[in-house]
């Protein structure tokens, strides 16, 4: 009988290391994938905070089309960009508390995309709605662009 019982039932020792290598490998893919995002973070902080080489006349093409498809779906808004709040000199907290200058502290393609706002939009009546859209552990994170015209 004891053999028969060591084939089928496993002791209780082999259970827990069982249970014991699996939350092992449970907690290295969650470690791989907080690597991977903090990884893809970092590439896009790296793109987003170096000149993007559009001029206006392509910016405008793409503007065209971004705002054209939107209408098209009925919509009076389009969020443009989400970027992380590091391109802000403050972090965002200016954007946050909507104060006066708050676009001073942008940087890199989010300031980019401010300035051709302000240049060729705004003159015809777009207005661009820029805030906070999310707070991780209760502190501003990624920073929103929306173009709205409605």
């Amino acid at each position: 009988m004891s053999g028969k019982t060591d084939s089928v039932l496993p002791t209780a020792a082999d259970l827990m290391k069982t249970i014991a290598l699996a939350e092992a490998e449970k907690a290295k893919e969650a470690m791989r994938a907080r690597a991977a995002e903090e990884a893809e973070k970092n590439a896009l902080l790296d793109r987003f905070s170096k000149p993007s080489g559009v001029d206006d006349e392509v910016r405008l093409e793409r503007a065209a089309a971004i705002v054209n498809r939107a209408v098209a779906n009925g919509l009076t808004e389009v969020q443009v960009i989400r970027f992380p709040n590091q391109l802000c000199t403050d972090r965002g907290r200016a954007i946050n508390n909507q104060e006066p200058g708050w676009e001073t502290t942008l940087t890199g393609l989010p300031k980019e995309l401010y300035e051709f706002w302000h240049t060729h939009m705004r003159p015809r009546g777009y207005r661009l709605k820029v805030q906070v859209v999310d707070f991780p552990r209760g502190i501003p994170g990624d920073i929103g662009m929306t173009l709205c015209w409605g």
